[in-house]
C-alpha cells in the first residue's frame, strides 16, 4: 500500500509518499514541499497547490492520501490557511478517487513516538529511523507529511478494518431485525 502522507499549509505544504510492501518494511518513496508565494493572492496560491498536488498525485499513484486534520489553533488567520490547504487536498483525491484518512496531530505523534505530546524533534528522529533515512528531510513540513504517511499505515489500515467489521455488524443486525419483526 501506498500513502501520500499531506501536511497542509498555504506558504510550505509538507509531502511524503512511503509504501509499505509485502515484507511489511515501510519505505519512503518520495519526499518534498510545495512552497506558495506569500506576494501571490489567495487563490494564486490555491491554483499552484492544487497543480503540485495533481503532479505529485498523478506521479506516484497513491492508495490512500493522508491528510493533517486542522486542530485547534489560537491564530485564526493560520487555522483558516491550513484548512483552505487541506481542502484542496481533499478535494483532489475525491475527484480521483483515491480515498482520504484524516489524522490529528496527536494522533501522528503517539503511532510515530508512541507519545501523543511528542515534539518536532521526537517525530523526525522517528522518522528518520522508522524509513531508514540518512538524515532529517527539511524543512519540518516534509518529515511531517512522512510521519502522516506513516501514521496511516499504522492506524488507517486497522481503523478502517474495524470500521468494516462494525458496518457488516451493524447490516447483520438490521437484517434480523427486518427478518424478525414481520
Amino acid at each position: 500500500m501506498r500513502v501520500l502522507g499531506v501536511d497542509p499549509g498555504l506558504t510550505r505544504c509538507g509531502l511524503g509518499v512511503v509504501e509499505k510492501g509485502q515484507s511489511q518494511k515501510l519505505e519512503m518513496i518520495a519526499v518534498g514541499v510545495i512552497q506558495t508565494g506569500t506576494t501571490l493572492s489567495l487563490e494564486a496560491r490555491l491554483l499552484a497547490l492544487e497543480s503540485e498536488l495533481i503532479t505529485w498525485i498523478e506521479k506516484y499513484q497513491p492508495d490512500v492520501v493522508a491528510v493533517e486534520r486542522v486542530f485547534s489553533q489560537l491564530n485564526v488567520r493560520t487555522a483558516m490557511a491550513t484548512g483552505q490547504a487541506a481542502g484542496i487536498a481533499l478535494l483532489i483525491a475525491a475527484r480521483k478517487g483515491i480515498p482520504v484518512a484524516m489524522h490529528t496531530p496527536s494522533e501522528v505523534k503517539a503511532a510515530v513516538t508512541g507519545s501523543g505530546r511528542a515534539d518536532k524533534k521526537q517525530v523526525a528522529t522517528m522518522v528518520v529511523k522508522l524509513l531508514n533515512l540518512k538524515e532529517v528531510p527539511k524543512p519540518v513540513d516534509a518529515t511531517d507529511a512522512l510521519a502522516l504517511a506513516i501514521c496511516h499505515h499504522w492506524r488507517g489500515t486497522g481503523n478502517a478494518r474495524v470500521a468494516a467489521a462494525v458496518a457488516k455488524a451493524n447490516a447483520k443486525l438490521a437484517k434480523s431485525k427486518k427478518v424478525g419483526g414481520r
